[in-house]
């Protein structure tokens, strides 16, 4: 399918892919999307939750992204971590890479960090299939498959849904996809994504989140929060 770089609302760019008019992120703001669903409403929201095992500053976060894309969530997360001097351990998983030329032309390092720009390109540059360190608080492993092939079971903290749209894939928004999501959560956490759709929210509900709709990024009026609430 054909694809363009362009760029969106708040000057950051972002992949088309015009065959589906459909965008890695908003075109109303890739960073502000980003940093309103994912850093805001998902990991600063686990992280000031005051969870037990993180006071002590000795168990990471660990983090599952639907769809490891540009980049952009796993670069804003590394910063974050830094900033908080919280160790994370990132796993990002992507069924088509995007490709190195690509990566190229997006700007989100002169837009937000010019002086992470070495982690930035280190993100894109080391190996598929295990972890490395990219700082010594960001642990990233990026793994080439399918969402319905993932197997973890009570592993992470949060996950970022971050799916291309059910517009244009409907199959990944369905119950059978948020059952593995579900089995992957920990008890007490989070799923957040930028989508509001009724169909999305009862999926969750019926596989045992608990769901709560939130003020949604520029240009949308919703989006959704899911957790896996203790048994």
């Amino acid at each position: 399918m054909k694809r363009k770089i362009i760029t969106t609302s708040d000057g950051s760019k972002t992949i088309q892919i015009e065959d589906w008019n459909e965008q890695y992120h908003s075109i109303h703001g890739a960073i502000q999307e980003a940093n309103h669903v994912f850093i805001k409403h998902g990991l600063l929201f686990y992280f000031q939750s005051r969870h037990p095992e993180l006071d002590s500053g000795s168990h990471p976060i660990n983090i599952l992204e639907i769809g490891f894309g540009t980049g952009l969530n796993a670069f804003l997360t590394f910063l974050k971590a830094e900033e908080l001097q919280q160790s994370i351990n990132y796993v990002g998983v992507e069924a088509y890479p995007v490709k190195n030329e690509e990566i190229q032309q997006l700007n989100y390092v002169e837009l937000i960090s010019k002086q992470h720009k070495a982690e930035f390109e280190k993100m894109h540059t080391v190996p598929w299939e295990e972890q490395h360190d990219i700082s010594p608080t960001f642990k990233l492993d990026k793994q080439e498959k399918f969402f319905k092939d993932i197997t973890d079971q009570n592993r992470f903290n949060i996950i970022y849904f971050d799916a291309f749209g059910a517009r244009v894939q409907p199959e990944l928004w369905t119950e059978d996809i948020f059952k593995i999501m579900y089995r992957a959560l920990k008890d007490n956490g989070v799923l957040v994504t930028y989508s509001a759709k009724g169909s999305v929210r009862r999926a969750m509900q019926t596989v045992g989140f608990t769901v709560e709709r939130l003020p949604g990024p520029p240009g949308k009026r919703e989006m959704l929060r899911a957790q896996k609430k203790s048994s």
